[in-house]
């Protein structure tokens, strides 16, 4: 870890309150409508282009606190969660007004028979009541600011709970107020640390106990600014809170766990505006599994989405995403407090050379890059460090030389070198007082240098001085205990960096106006029917994707003739609105050369139609296109995200292997050549065993353009499925040989 040196109530709220037994479960945008010159620019979609930031300073510090159904009576849960928001006030300075129609007073202090009763307005209302529905509804009345809701048995029970959050939600949408719950807990009002400085970690959870291993990092010398614990959001989420944090000038990293996105936009507007602000999120996601998005569902009711997505739109928008609670709190740590790298060169120093050749084979193979260090430099790390051993990188010092004065040369030689931007050093066991001092002699290095120094303590004991006092006394080493976490944080430093160094926000570029080519492609859709590959090859020229020559026919003498303008060989599809795998039903002929074949084909295709029920609107005779990669480019529409981009290897392999490469519109041509390099097949693009190189560019043109149709047919389009899109070689283009096309 990073150390550091540092409304009127009715009578109804009384029999709520006493039939509840006080023993709920335990955040937000501004109340006022924008105006309409503060109206938030919308794409071509109609969805907004920018994060709402919510207003939640009065929310994390206000001025006055009511507290509905504040007890004092020992042995009462809402006694003890009384107690803990009083001491709560206390600290950030708020009045606190208790709430109870039966009690004159709460802990000494005057209780008050209703909100109305209340001697001025609050910012926040903590409810704690199994019924927090008719609250808001009287909250609204007196246009209290913020509320939280600690009662359970909502969305996380099923469908009748469900029902009942959504009405919660409705009340609080219409009451000007801001909701934190149901189902939430205390932990926005825990006690943080005031005695630490540097950037701050602010975290947010949907399950309060699972951000307690980033809580405790305070122990370590992590500063913490806050805790948003966000339950089931029925209003405020996640993205609101990452808004928020994204502008608070002490926030250095956000740490997230989420169980359930409430809604994908909103996520990704939020993400964008801490990637254009420079604040790095990292987020451990549940649901990679059917078990686990199950286990998330039933905890929060929420949607987790295809877990692909999910995890493509992270990476497209810079968040960072993690496995392990303990990959959260040391990436988050790390990314809080570490400068800006001066180079991604990464050099790994070790006593040991079984210890430096473990660690850069574990580093290389996660990406991080280890550079040869020069002839020169080696030759002047020689001079410290005996010449059998290497130090080409890893450099093994052998152990004797961090013993004296040449252990801190050495620091010093390798962090001179301009083309390493971070030093790791793994110290496997403490073995003082040489590992005593090579400690020391790394924090000294580090408090004199602006590149990140990384140590990982090996030990499983870690009560050895030279890790609590001198590693974790430090606020400018990143300490670990283990490899993998190291090797991980370091990643997403670097990786960070690098995304947010040229990062220019997809959103700005977002179509906001119809084009040309919507207009054509409107009068095609239709509602709820899959069109016919002639009808969908039709959408494609619309949006200027090359499709074969071809003609769509309704006879066998038609068929000849069209074959003659296409140009022998050619190929025969049937063509209906209800056909999906044609070649399954043997509705697909290729290689045909002559007018008999043609003949016979045309009586052979409208037989099997005929024979397996199948409507048609006519047999395409289709240019043969032979010669490049087959891919395939789709659209298809998340629950959480909306339509989504899908490009990746054709024909039968897209099935078998499964290689394919996801992203959110909108994204520029950068991340549709990214979607290229992360399949494992895209070596075929590169020109195999003979073949030229692919047109890479007609590609990535395509992906584009089917980008703007998904964003201008959003709402029309359920699906579509380009395969294959023979991608010729380089300078030729690509052509869509095939096409499916679902209207919604």
């Amino acid at each position: 870890m990073l150390g550091s040196t540092h409304g009127t109530l009715t009578t109804d709220f009384r029999a709520r309150v006493e039939a509840c037994g006080e023993s709920p479960r335990t955040a937000v945008h501004s109340s006022a409508a924008p105006s309409a010159d503060d109206a938030v620019p919308l794409d071509v979609s109609g969805r907004p282009l920018h994060a709402d930031v919510p207003d939640l300073d009065r929310f994390f510090r206000p001025e006055s606190v009511a507290v509905i159904g504040a007890s004092d009576t020992e042995g009462r849960p809402n006694t003890g969660i009384t107690r803990q928001l009083i001491a709560w006030a206390e600290r950030v300075g708020a009045r606190i007004h208790p709430v109870h129609p039966t009690r004159p007073t709460v802990f000494g202090l005057t209780c008050h028979a209703s909100v109305a009763d209340l001697p001025e307005q609050v910012d926040l209302a903590v409810l704690l009541v199994a019924d927090p529905l008719p609250v808001i509804e009287e909250l609204a009345e007196t246009k209290v600011k913020f509320a939280v809701a600690f009662a359970s048995g909502f969305a996380e029970t099923g469908d009748a709970g469900a029902a009942a959050q959504e009405r919660l939600g409705a009340a609080v949408r219409g009451s000007g107020l801001r909701l934190l719950g149901p189902n939430t807990n205390l932990n926005a009002f825990e006690r943080f640390r005031e005695d630490l400085d540097g950037p701050a970690i602010a975290l947010i959870t949907q399950s309060g106990h699972q951000g307690r291993p980033v809580y405790t990092l305070q122990e370590l010398g992590i500063r913490l600014s806050h805790w948003a614990p966000t339950g089931n959001e029925a209003d405020l989420e996640t993205s609101d809170f990452i808004s928020y944090f994204a502008e608070q000038p002490e926030v250095g990293a956000i740490a997230c766990y989420v169980e359930g996105l409430k809604d994908g936009r909103s996520f990704l507007l939020a993400a964008d505006r801490a990637a254009r602000n420079g604040v790095p999120v990292v987020a451990v996601k549940v649901g990679r599994t059917e078990t686990g998005a199950r286990m998330a569902a039933s905890h929060t009711g929420k949607l987790t989405g295809a877990d692909t997505v999910v995890d493509a739109a992270m990476r497209q928008f810079g968040v960072i995403r993690v496995d392990g609670l303990d990959e959260l709190q040391d990436t988050a740590a790390l990314l809080a407090r570490a400068r800006r790298p001066q180079a991604d060169g990464v050099v790994v120093y070790s006593i040991s050379g079984g210890t430096g050749a473990h660690f850069s084979d574990l580093a290389t193979e996660a990406g991080l890059t280890l550079p040869t260090l020069s002839q020169a430099k080696q030759d002047e790390l020689h001079q410290w460090i005996p010449p059998y051993l290497n130090v080409a990188n890893p450099v093994d010092n052998g152990g004797h030389p961090v013993g004296d004065w040449r252990g801190r040369k050495i620091i010093d030689a390798i962090l001179a070198d301009p083309g390493v931007g971070v030093l790791i050093c793994p110290i496997t066991g403490p073995f003082p007082p040489m590992s005593d001092k090579l400690a020391q002699d790394l924090v000294d290095a580090a408090e004199q240098s602006d590149k990140l120094i990384c140590v990982i303590w090996g030990s499983p004991v870690g009560t050895e001085d030279a890790y609590r006092t001198t590693l974790l006394g430090s606020s400018r080493v990143a300490t670990f205990r283990t490899f993998g976490n190291c090797i991980t944080a370091v990643r997403a430093y670097l990786g960070h960096h690098r995304f947010t160094a040229g990062y220019r926000s997809p959103f700005e570029d977002a179509p906001r106006t119809p084009s040309p080519s919507y207009r054509k492609a409107q009068a095609l859709m239709r509602p709820s029917q899959q069109l016919s590959e002639h009808a969908a090859k039709q959408l494609l020229r619309a949006y200027g994707i090359r499709v074969p020559r071809e003609q769509l026919v309704t006879s066998a003498a038609a068929a000849v003739r069209a074959a003659g303008l296409v140009g022998y060989p050619v190929v025969m599809k049937a063509s209906g609105p209800q056909l999906g795998h044609k070649t399954e039903l043997g509705l697909v002929k290729i290689g045909l050369t002559s007018a008999s074949q043609i003949r016979d084909t045309y009586r052979e295709l409208t037989d099997i139609a005929r024979y397996e029920n199948v409507p048609l609107d006519g047999i395409l005779v289709c240019q043969m296109v032979e010669r490049g990669v087959e891919m395939v480019v789709g659209v298809t529409q998340d629950d959480l995200f909306g339509p989504t981009v899908t490009v990746g290897l054709g024909g039968v392999l897209v099935e078998v292997l499964h290689d394919a490469a996801v992203r959110v519109p909108p994204f520029g041509e950068d991340q549709a050549r990214a979607m290229l390099r992360e399949l494992r097949g895209h070596a075929l693009l590169e020109g195999v065993r003979g073949a030229p190189p692919a047109d890479v560019d007609a590609l990535v043109e395509v992906v584009l353009r089917i980008q703007r149709m998904a964003l201008e047919l959003g709402d029309e389009l359920s699906e579509l499925d380009i395969n294959p899109l023979m991608v010729l070689p380089r300078g030729q283009g690509a052509v869509a040989l095939d096409a499916l096309a679902i209207c919604r």
